[in-house]
């Protein structure tokens, strides 16, 4: 484990899934001080948002050392990004591409909005540092998940809140494998075990059926992404 930086403090950006705890874990080892923020957009697997205080609670019990830096966790109500956005994760809808090639579980704009509305959370609460779980080696194809995306996003809210804000993207070029390998890294057994029984991935919500890589019907994209990863990650040990 990297040793805490004891000048800085981190928001994490934090919906209950895969990604997002095992960046929630990346930070609790490298900052003092981690708050957790979550939104409420009306998405159709909103299960997740029941599972995060159960993956913060998780956590915390793994390493009294993550325990101590664990701040505040936050919740934010953006109903009004699921009314706009008329999308197979805010609809119940058959997942689908769409003409331009994207999957209609694509968001408009979710990306940049989480990040301007956590930007000012946390300069109110004195956190330099934003943290996301948004990759683009094994993902659907959001251009609000690439890295150019998220590099200008970082100057333009640096540059509006007139103070430096270092948004930190730990899974960016990593495959789904690879981000099993980084929890095992993290907080080894015990800390995959708790990613795959306790957070949510699946679009559609299913939360019956539980597989080796955890919860989830086992055929939309977020499911597939994640059993492909976990089943490599095991070939590779």
């Amino acid at each position: 484990m990297s040793r805490a930086d004891p000048r800085h403090g981190a928001l994490v950006l934090f919906s209950g899934g895969q990604d997002s705890t095992v960046c929630l874990a990346w930070a609790l080892s490298r900052f003092e001080r981690v708050e957790t923020l979550g939104f409420d957009y009306g998405q159709r697997h909103r299960v997740e948002l029941d599972c995060r205080p159960v993956v913060r609670r998780e956590l915390a019990a793994l390493d009294p050392g993550w325990a101590a830096r664990l701040g505040d966790d936050h919740l934010l109500d953006l109903a009004l990004l699921g009314q706009i956005a008329d999308t197979a994760l805010t609809r119940e809808r058959e997942i689908a591409l769409q003409a331009d090639g994207l999957p209609n579980t694509f968001v408009p704009g979710r990306n940049l909005l989480f990040l301007t509305f956590a930007a000012a959370l946390a300069y109110r609460r004195g956190l330099p540092v934003l943290v996301g779980g948004m990759c683009e080696t094994d993902y659907s194809g959001y251009p609000d998940c690439r890295d150019n995306t998220l590099k200008a996003m970082q100057v333009a809210l640096s540059l509006g809140l007139d103070t430096p804000l270092t948004v930190e993207t730990p899974l960016m070029f990593l495959d789904k494998a690879d981000t099993w390998a980084l929890a095992d890294a993290l907080g080894g057994a015990a800390l995959n075990e708790l990613v795959a029984e306790h957070t949510h991935t699946c679009y559609l919500g299913e939360r019956g059926l539980r597989h080796a890589w955890g919860y989830g019907c086992g055929t939309c994209p977020a499911c597939t992404l994640r059993a492909a990863g976990h089943a490599a990650w095991q070939a590779r040990a």
